[in-house]
């Protein structure tokens, strides 16, 4: 476990719900992506992006999601959802998951979301600002 912090400084422990199985008593697939999600707006609040962003401006919207599945995750457990990011363009750049059941003490899920900065008042895509760019750099898999 403390490998995988080491490798994923920011990180976010999330605990199984008894309602995020589905009939085939494992975690739905589907449930993932809501997994990803609280991980991401954690990551993104601790590089401190929502205090740059005015509502109605620029932000950032996803274009992609990927998800592997490793192993199957059972109630009750808790994981922990690390994210590293790689592939940064102008606009755009890959927010990388790794999920680690402490149950089985593994990594039982990967997966990606492809992120674009998006002008909400344009309706076009943006540029990552400064201070995004560096905080994103400082987390990216592409340096270490």
């Amino acid at each position: 476990m403390q490998r995988f912090k080491d490798k994923h400084p920011i990180h976010t422990d999330i605990t199984v719900a008894w309602a995020d199985m589905d009939a085939l008593q494992h975690v739905n697939n589907v449930v993932y992506l809501r997994y990803f999600e609280i991980a991401r707006i954690d990551f993104l609040n601790k590089i401190n992006l929502f205090d740059t962003i005015k509502p109605g401006g620029i932000g950032p919207v996803i274009s992609e999601n990927n998800i592997r599945y490793k192993r199957p995750v059972t109630f009750p457990d808790t994981l922990t959802v690390g994210i590293t990011i790689s592939d940064i363009k102008t606009d755009r750049f890959l927010m990388n998951y790794s999920v680690f059941s402490h149950a089985q003490q593994t990594v039982t899920t990967t997966g990606s979301s492809l992120v674009v900065m998006f002008d909400f008042k344009t309706g076009q895509k943006a540029a990552i600002s400064e201070p995004l760019l560096s905080a994103l750099i400082s987390h990216s898999q592409d340096l270490t």
